[in-house]
This record gives C-alpha cells, sequence and structure tokens, in this order.
C-alpha cells in the first residue's frame, strides 16, 4: 500500500468508516483565552476529516477538509475497494474566533474499504489564490471511470478569494508518464508549498517530491527509498515498506524538508525527515519518528512534527513531537487521535488538526507548546 494514508487501522484490514452529519462548531465561536503550558483546546470543530492548515494572507487560519462518506456520484473500481464519488470536500477558516466554511463542494471521494480521499493540503503566496492538493490514491488511469469528475482529482486546485476554483496542474499524469519510484502506477498528491512563481508537491503515492511551475508543468525533485521489514511478526507477509512523503515545507536554512509516513504495517520508529537540495540526493535530517504526516517550523528554528499514530496499523494515539534546533526532543502531547496537519501560530501556540480520518467529528487543537 503506497498512498492510502488515513484509512481507520481496521480499514487498514480492509475494514470501515465514519460518519458524515455536520457539528454545529460551537466551541470554535468563542474567543480563544490565554492557556497555561501544555494545555490543548478546541478551536474549530465539526469538520469533515480536516487535513493540511495554513494562515491565510489576513491572519486567519484555514483548515481543507478532505470530505464525508457520502456517495454523491459514479464509482469506479480500484486495486482496493473502489473511489466513489461524493464532492463533499471544503475549506474552512478560523477568523477572529469565529469559524466558517468559507469553500464548498471541492472534489472529494469514498473508498469502499474506508478511505475518505479529497482535499490534502492547503498553501497561501501572499495575497490572492490558495493552492489546494486533492489526493486520489491509486493508479491515475482509474480517474477517467468518474468521468469528468475525475479530472481535478490527483491535482493542484487554485483556489480563489471568491470560493471558486481552476485546476493548476494534473499532478498524477506524471507519475503516469514518468512513474519516478518505479513500482505500480499509484499517486496520490499530499503536502503542498507554495512559492513565488514555483510549488513543490509530495506526493505520497509516487514516493516522490515534484516541482510544479504556475503553468501546471510538472518535474521530478526527489525520489524517497523503501524501508525494509526485518523478518518477524511482520515479514512475511511485508518485506518492506513505501516511503509515502507526506508534507514539504522550506527550512530555515534555505533547503527543502520531507517528512513520511511510511507504508504498511506502519512499524513504529522508522519515519524519517528529509533534508532535500534540488540536484541531489535526500538525505536523512531526523530520524525515529512514527508515521508522519506533517511538520512545521516555528521562528526560532524549532521544527514541530506530527505523528498519526504510534503503533503498527495505525493503533495507539497520535503525538505532536518539539524538535528543538540542537536536536534535543520534547513530546509535547500524546492526546491527540489520528492527527494530520500542524501550523505554527503567530501567537506562539502550536495549531493540530485532528481526528483527520472522520468526517463530522474532525477538529483543529491549539496546543500551549
Amino acid at each position: 500500500m503506497r498512498s492510502q494514508l488515513f484509512p481507520t487501522a481496521a480499514a487498514a484490514l480492509l475494514t470501515a468508516c465514519a460518519a458524515d452529519t455536520p457539528v454545529a462548531p460551537e466551541t470554535a465561536r468563542r474567543p480563544v483565552a490565554p492557556a497555561a503550558a501544555g494545555a490543548i483546546s478546541v478551536v474549530m470543530s465539526g469538520l469533515n476529516s480536516p487535513r493540511g492548515l495554513d494562515w491565510g494572507p489576513e491572519g486567519a487560519l484555514y483548515v481543507v477538509e478532505a470530505g464525508t462518506t457520502a456517495h454523491t456520484g459514479q464509482c469506479v473500481a480500484m486495486a482496493r475497494g473502489s473511489n466513489c464519488y461524493s464532492g463533499t470536500g471544503s475549506i474552512s477558516r478560523l477568523w477572529r474566533g469565529a469559524q466558517e466554511r468559507v469553500v464548498t463542494g471541492l472534489p472529494s471521494a469514498f473508498n469502499t474499504v474506508g478511505d475518505i480521499i479529497g482535499a490534502n493540503d492547503i498553501s497561501f503566496v501572499g495575497r490572492g489564490n490558495a493552492r489546494v492538493t486533492i489526493g486520489w490514491g491509486g493508479d491515475p488511469a482509474f480517474r477517467a471511470g468518474l468521468g469528468a469528475l475525475g479530472e481535478e482529482f490527483g491535482s493542484v486546485l487554485t483556489v480563489q478569494p471568491s470560493g471558486g476554483w481552476r485546476l493548476t496542474a494534473d499532478v498524477s499524469a506524471f507519475e503516469r508518464a514518468a512513474n519516478p519510484a518505479g513500482g505500480p502506477f499509484d499517486s496520490n498528491p499530499f503536502g503542498i508549498l507554495s512559492e513565488p512563481g514555483q510549488m513543490f508537491v509530495a506526493d505520497a503515492g509516487a514516493n516522490a517530491l515534484l516541482g510544479v511551475t504556475m503553468d501546471g508543468t510538472v518535474a521530478l525533485i526527489a525520489t524517497f527509498p523503501p524501508i525494509p521489514v526485518p523478518a518477524g511478526p511482520f515479514n512475511p507477509p511485508f518485506a518492506q515498506s513505501e516511503a509515502v512523503p507526506t508534507e514539504v515545507t522550506r527550512g530555515p536554512d534555505g533547503a527543502l524538508y520531507v517528512s513520511q509516513l511510511t507504508g504498511l504495517p506502519f512499524r513504529p520508529g522508522v519515519s524519517s525527515i528529509f533534508r532535500v537540495v534540488p540536484g541531489e540526493a535526500p538525505i536523512v535530517y531526523a530520524t525515529g519518528f512514527t508515521q508522519v504526516t506533517d511538520h512545521a517550523w516555528a521562528p526560532d528554528g524549532s521544527l514541530y512534527v506530527v505523528q498519526f499514530a504510534s503503533a503498527p496499523f495505525f493503533g495507539g494515539p497520535g503525538a505532536l513531537i518539539r524538535v528543538a534546533p540542537n536536536g534535543t526532543r520534547t513530546t509535547i502531547t500524546t492526546a491527540l487521535t489520528h492527527p494530520t496537519g500542524v501550523a505554527v501560530g503567530p501567537d506562539g501556540a502550536i495549531y493540530v488538526s485532528n481526528k483527520g480520518d472522520q468526517a463530522a467529528v474532525g477538529e483543529v487543537l491549539r496546543i500551549e507548546p
């Protein structure tokens, strides 16, 4: 399994799913009060599979929502289950203490074995448009089975301030044409970093970091190798885990940094953060993590890392870990349930999207580091 990032532990073993009835975000409507160190408060709630976070140019916090388990369109058979069109993706905003869903109807799908597929990450550069990755989780050729609705999966969308969007880059087409990491065709655009004149996308299915120009041209920056699984309880049947890159950021030293989830059986302690300089092979910056879905830099050079879970097959709690500039690691909290995104706030707090594989009950937490 290379690209199905967010089935539950049971779904990873071919079982099922989550509710899809919205919950009123009453908590998010109250201003955030100062909190003691280590304290956690809910600042957004009732979200549908919340994933990546970013701060907008006006100072609001935005979170993408992959969608719900609703089926509103046709289905296409995949290597694992079927992807059924949903169209329930969205973007929510927290601004001046109030939560509002500002974009709806983004491409999304529900896989019959339990995955919610849709908007994975958001990145702003200056004022105006946001760039959003839309996942897929399989061979890009299967998108045709959804007809015209399939064209925006496996892509980068530009979302305009009006709430409309346009297709900017067909990222998954690059995997079908080049398959840079080898193996079966598989694409799931996940993390995105948007900068003036260029974007970088971590394709979790293709095991690759891609560069994307504003005219939609896609090029390879780096690939990431699989991880051998030693003989023991998981080998057989798993001889290796795929890399599954999840997020790309620009570090304090100007290099790109890429985190990884890794694939089945999701062994603890084998995820890394890679330092990437275009034209050079990736090198490990820090390792020993478990199932990393996102990371973010603080102004002091600290790196905050979100772990989706702590045990094989997505078992155990998630975690937020701080890596100080000198390499010292501190676990800020393990009171997380399948967290997916992280952003450092201008107030010094850390914001984490939690319950990222569940519709209706997803939330964003404010955590005092």
